[in-house]
């Protein structure tokens, strides 16, 4: 029997059920991953009624594809729509037919791109799917949806993705902190902390010549300490807007690793028209992003003004404020604040974006504004900002 050419298989795929005549019939894999697709990318009415489908609103078929892949650039054409398969079903068929590059690709799209909301409200769902980011920001839009039993089981979404979060986060946060060792002798004697060159100087006066051997009647060794600090605050203001969502997870999950540092003393504020303080939750990230209430209009100012009411030091306080700028209270009591801040020695800043991408998209006339009072504007990874936070108070 003539096995099909792998080749003409992709380019049916991408090119939909027109090209059969061309490229031939589907069969086995390839069949059901057509399937799958048009059960996603079918139901685009738009695409549906002009009888095409963008390429590039999909993934391509077989491998996932990387640069070059015709399902990135070409059109399909033709189509019937989305079969009868539920999206339990649908779920199963992508996790046995995709690689997980292009299985990602797919919820994401499920999720972002067409609401298929049951992708994170239906128990039976849910118990199918691996957490990932974008389920993690899907449950967190959807959590007023779900009934006791689906928000249960939703949290486990947020669970495993804050876990990984934090193991991946915490190093990099922590690493801007971590003890150097000191000039000052230690009576430990520990091989990590030898200190070569005074042992070497201490004991020119045993070198033989004859044998040429140094012999050491004394070792020297430093002490390992952390450097004393005078307490910092740190003061984090997060925009929880729908369009902040990433900064949102992030930003507690940042909290959370700064927590307990020492000689830094961490809050956490949320806002959109009203300000929460989250500060007493920071140190369950999962609990803290449960409480969030995304969505709603956006007063920059308050929350502010609220992050200022906590400073007990100007000279030692950071305030970082994680927005994107687009301010629906008074601008002009924003810039005001922030410039008496900065006047007061505290050092602010403000921030369009805090994930692992860091790509900013942000009201650049009123960032510039609070940047001609003296804050710092600019786009941070949670490892940047804590590179930041370790520089300012001297470690």
């Amino acid at each position: 029997m003539t096995q099909p050419d792998p080749g003409l298989e992709r380019w049916r795929l991408v090119l939909g059920a027109p090209a059969e005549a061309a490229c031939g019939a589907l069969g086995g894999t390839a069949a059901g991953q057509d399937q799958a697709l048009d059960w996603l990318y079918g139901r685009d009415s738009d695409l549906e009624r002009r009888g095409v489908r963008k390429g590039g609103n999909r993934p391509g078929g077989g491998t996932g594809g990387g640069d070059g892949d015709p399902a990135r650039t070409m059109e399909r054409t033709g189509g019937s729509g989305p079969s009868m398969l539920t999206t339990v079903d649908w779920l199963d068929a992508v996790h046995r037919l995709f690689p997980k590059e292009t299985i990602e690709r797919l919820e994401r799209d499920a999720v972002e791109r067409y609401e298929i909301h049951d992708v994170v409200t239906d128990p039976k769902v849910l118990e199918r799917v691996e957490p990932n980011p974008t389920l993690l920001r899907a449950v967190l839009r959807t959590k007023h949806l779900m009934n006791p039993e689906v928000l249960a089981l939703a949290r486990r979404i947020v669970e495993k993705v804050v876990e990984e979060l934090i193991r991946k986060m915490a190093t990099e946060v922590r690493k801007s902190f971590h003890g150097t060792r000191s000039r000052r002798p230690s009576r430990f004697k520990q091989a990590r902390n030898f200190d070569f060159h005074t042992t070497i100087r201490a004991n020119l006066g045993h070198y033989r010549p004859d044998e040429k051997k140094l012999y050491i009647e004394q070792p020297h060794f430093l002490s390992r300490t952390r450097r004393q600090l005078d307490q910092w605050q740190m003061i984090l203001i997060v925009d929880q807007s729908g369009s902040m969502l990433g900064s949102v997870i992030h930003s507690a999950v940042t909290a959370a690793c700064l927590w307990g540092l020492p000689g830094l003393k961490t809050h956490l504020i949320a806002f959109d028209t009203s300000v929460v303080d989250l500060t007493s939750d920071v140190t369950d990230p999962v609990e803290l992003l449960m409480k969030v209430q995304l969505g709603g209009g956006t007063d920059i100012a308050q929350a502010v003004e609220y992050g200022a009411g906590l400073i007990e030091n100007p000279r030692r306080s950071i305030v970082a404020v994680v927005t994107d700028f687009y301010e629906g209270g008074d601008p002009y009591r924003l810039v005001r604040t922030v410039r008496q801040m900065s006047e007061q020695g505290t050092h602010v800043l403000g921030l369009a974006a805090l994930d692992e991408d860091a790509n900013p998209s942000y009201d650049r006339e009123l960032a510039q504004r609070l940047a001609d009072v003296g804050a710092h504007i600019g786009a941070m990874t949670p490892g940047e900002l804590a590179a930041f936070v370790a520089e300012r108070i001297g470690r």
